[in-house]
């Protein structure tokens, strides 16, 4: 089993920049993939970015592409969003997922991963 507890939403300009942390507990986090999705009021929960158990695997959503960075530090149990030139659409709850089993790279459907965060509310005023 696995925990993932996220941190570092909140209200910013459009323009501005957050960090998102995602911590995990539970098991040998430096094992398995790791992705964000977000979900907006009344939209489906969508794909963001994910990065595979050693970083060397990254992928993003074209909406994201060239303003968000993914990045983890296994030795912190901890994955990161970098989120640079916010725009107000870019306004949703932020997930962090695992996948379930080790030394997968995950893909970009939310089926594929097996533990969620509980959210933390990202807000982009214009």
């Amino acid at each position: 089993q696995v925990q993932l507890v996220e941190s570092g939403g909140g209200l910013v300009q459009a323009g501005g920049s957050l960090r998102l942390s995602c911590a995990a507990s539970g098991r040998s986090f430096s094992r398995y993939g790791t992705g964000w999705f977000r979900q907006a009021p009344g939209k489906e929960r969508e794909f963001v970015a994910r990065i595979s158990w050693s970083g060397t695997s990254i992928y993003y959503s074209d909406s994201v592409k060239g303003r968000f960075t993914i990045s983890r530090d296994n030795a912190k149990n901890t994955v990161y969003l970098q989120m640079n030139s916010l725009k107000p659409e870019d306004t949703a709850v932020y997930y962090c997922a695992a996948v379930g089993s080790p030394w997968v790279v995950p893909g970009l459907d939310r089926s594929e991963y097996d533990y969620w965060g509980q959210g933390t509310q990202v807000t982009v005023s214009s």
